[in-house]
């Protein structure tokens, strides 16, 4: 009689793992610890443009223009925030066509020429600009207002505007960058459709976008809010030939942040930080001036003074990494036991995230993994699918014996 062989999690792991050569892990690895380097390097370069912009006093000079000896703050912000935040776009920009362009370029994870790439840059720069001037002429009349509570105010105040840009993300903003449409009619919509019924999730708000554009990663995500919500899966996925399981996979993870509410709590954990945050720059403004040579600042409700409270921003940002990692690997692992539960395909799952492993590397240290990464390890997301395929062989009742 044929013995069945027992079902061994770790072993398959490793074999998914296999497939890869070691050549492409010790590439993804290189990549991935690179990427840590460069969240403490963006630092760097924010508190160099910061440093220049301050000393070189065009701000403090504009708004005594503007003021002309009389207090106007309104129209002294107006004038003083733009040319601030156009000032911390151009000068980084170098750094952002190395760290966002080029590596990524050098390790053939986009196809994006240069001057496709510069053209969204400056889309999205006009619309930071735009919207950022409103949020921070608010953030400064509450400063004037509310000297002492401010940081409580503003925060609610980002987490609306946060909400707000959510909501319209993929009604007015993502459509300037990517083409999004419904799955075309086929096997792959039938699927699509008959998970997102079967699990109260609607059909249409499950689209195709052209995110090879940009990208060559493997990749689907969740924009919007409320009723904007939706799933989209990138193009790259059907051009690396991904097969049904893996897209049933895919989407019941992306299902998983849908109907979990994971951008709320996102959100909700987001709104939270924004507080510490801002109290935190309440606190350490005025040695932050001293530190950056701020002369002719007033005060933290100066908005000369906006590259001191952005510098400020930054650093908390990076020691902040953290935390928003854990909170977004929280909801990662979650939808991928969403998915497991309702597309039931482990090794799909398992083979589309091989698929990630270039960009993110799939076995760090413990502690890599807390501070660095948004999401669980591939190792460990593969062995949890291999964990749960395991516990569903051994629930299945074993074929009676032939007599």
């Amino acid at each position: 009689m044929a013995t069945i062989q027992a079902f061994d999690p770790a072993a398959e792991t490793a074999r998914y793992l296999a497939t890869l050569s070691p050549e492409v892990h010790a590439k993804a690895t290189a990549y991935t610890q690179g990427g840590h380097w460069l969240l403490l390097w963006s630092t760097v370069v924010a508190l160099a443009v910061a440093w220049l912009v301050v000393r070189s006093g065009v701000l403090v000079k504009i708004r005594g223009g503007v003021e002309g000896g009389r207090s106007r703050p309104w129209l002294a912000a107006l004038a003083v925030l733009p040319v601030a935040l156009f000032f911390e776009e151009l000068l980084g920009l170098p750094w952002s066509i190395y760290a966002d362009w080029y590596r990524e370029t050098s390790y053939g994870l986009t196809s994006q020429p240069l001057a496709g790439w510069l053209g969204e840059w400056a889309v999205g720069a006009v619309l930071g600009l735009v919207v950022s001037v409103i949020l921070l002429s608010i953030i400064y009349w509450l400063l004037r207002r509310a000297p002492k509570t401010w940081w409580i105010w503003a925060s609610g105040v980002s987490a609306g505007a946060l909400v707000l840009v959510l909501v319209l993300a993929p009604i007015f903003l993502l459509p300037l960058f990517n083409s999004y449409t419904p799955a075309p009619d086929g096997p792959v919509r039938d699927a699509i459709v008959e998970m997102a019924r079967a699990n109260g999730v609607p059909s249409e708000k499950i689209f195709v976008y052209d995110g090879s554009k940009q990208s060559n990663r493997y990749t689907a995500n969740v924009t919007g809010l409320f009723g904007s919500a939706q799933i989209n899966i990138s193009d790259t996925m059907f051009k690396a030939g991904a097969d049904m399981s893996e897209i049933r996979a895919v989407v019941g993870h992306e299902m998983g942040h849908y109907a979990r509410g994971h951008v709320l709590s996102r959100l909700a954990a987001t709104a939270l930080l924004l507080v510490i945050g801002f109290w935190a720059v309440d606190r350490l403004f005025p040695l932050a001036a001293r530190l950056l040579g701020a002369k002719g600042v007033t005060g933290i409700a100066d908005p000369a003074g906006l590259p001191v409270l952005m510098a400020v921003l930054s650093v908390l940002g990076l020691l902040a990494t953290p935390a928003f990692n854990s909170i977004t690997r929280l909801s990662e692992a979650d939808a991928d036991n969403y998915s497991l539960q309702v597309a039931g395909e482990p090794d799909g799952l398992a083979k589309a995230l091989v698929q990630t492993v270039e960009y993110r590397a799939a076995t760090p240290g413990q502690l890599e993994e807390i501070v660095f990464y948004s999401h669980p390890s591939v190792s460990w997301r593969i062995r949890n699918a291999m964990n749960w395929k395991a516990a569903r062989i051994s629930a299945t009742p074993a074929p009676a014996s032939g007599g």
